[in-house]
Parts: C-alpha cells; sequence; structure tokens
C-alpha cells in the first residue's frame, strides 16, 4: 500500500517540480494565490516523497517515467490538473489507509491525507470559486478502491 500512494506522490510531486520551474521561467501562473498554492503544494508532495521512501527503504519503487504536456506550463491546465490529482490523492488515501498493518504508518497516511484534501479544497476554489469546488463530494468524501485510482491515474496519459 505505501508503494502505491509513494507512486501517486511521485506523479504529484513531479507535476508540482516542473510546473515550479516553468513558473521561475515564465511565470504562467498570474495570481498570488496560484503561486502560493504551488509554492506549498510542491514542498509537501516533495516531503511526502521523501517520507514514504524512507520508510519503504529499499522496498521502495522507482519513479515512473512521466510526461505532463502543456499542464505545467499554461494557468487553466495546470488547474485543472491540480485539482484532478489532489481529489484522485484524496479518494486514495481514503481508500487505503485503513488497510495498512503498521499503526504509526496509518496515522501518518492519515496526515497526509488530510493534507491532500486541503490541497483539493484550494485548488478547486482556484479552479472555480464556488461552494462545490471545496467538497466536489458533499458532507462525506467517497474513496476509491486501489483499482478505481489505477484506472483514473492511467487514464491522465501522464504515466510513460
Amino acid at each position: 500500500i505505501l508503494n502505491y500512494v509513494l507512486t501517486l506522490e511521485y506523479l504529484e510531486s513531479a507535476f508540482y517540480t516542473e510546473a515550479s520551474a516553468n513558473q521561475a521561467k515564465s511565470s504562467f501562473l498570474k495570481g498570488a494565490q496560484q503561486e502560493a498554492f504551488l509554492k506549498r503544494v510542491t514542498a509537501d508532495e516533495n516531503a511526502h516523497v521523501a517520507f514514504l521512501k524512507k520508510a519503504l527503504g529499499k522496498k521502495a519503487v522507482a519513479a515512473p517515467k512521466v510526461a505532463f504536456g502543456n499542464t505545467t506550463s499554461n494557468e487553466a491546465a495546470f488547474i485543472k490538473t491540480a485539482v484532478a490529482l489532489e481529489n484522485t490523492g484524496v479518494a486514495a488515501y481514503g481508500g487505503q489507509a485503513l488497510n495498512i498493518v503498521n499503526p504509526a504508518y496509518v496515522a501518518a497516511a492519515l496526515s497526509i491525507w488530510a493534507v491532500e484534501a486541503r490541497h483539493a479544497s484550494v485548488a478547486g476554489l482556484l479552479q472555480k470559486p464556488a461552494p462545490a469546488s471545496i467538497a466536489p463530494n458533499g458532507a462525506f468524501e467517497k474513496t476509491k478502491t486501489a483499482a478505481e485510482v489505477l484506472k483514473a491515474v492511467e487514464a491522465t496519459g501522464f504515466l510513460k
């Protein structure tokens, strides 16, 4: 399960790291809120990867090869992709956290899950400032199975 979420975190980390590099070159994000979101989320996703790699040690899977196209250099595409990735992460952690056997890792997974939910909420508001953007599933989150998350990630076309 930790390798499963590590793969998701690799994807998010690579996405935000590439967007940060593009922002430094071309300032494709025009608002202070978008820039603050990118800075915070890049740091968080890199921290998630570091934690999971350390927890897994030699059992950690390698980072997948990715290609994001213009989603890391076009503001509208970036925000839309961030919403999708963050909501997928929330659904993935919610669906798998209680399947983790080690209580310390359950606590860590739930901590990451909470941060992913915050990311998803902010990304949603950046995309469209409306109540449904904060909690698209209403008062209760819908989780996904590992197979559903894998299907969603594969559908992005980002993994090579």
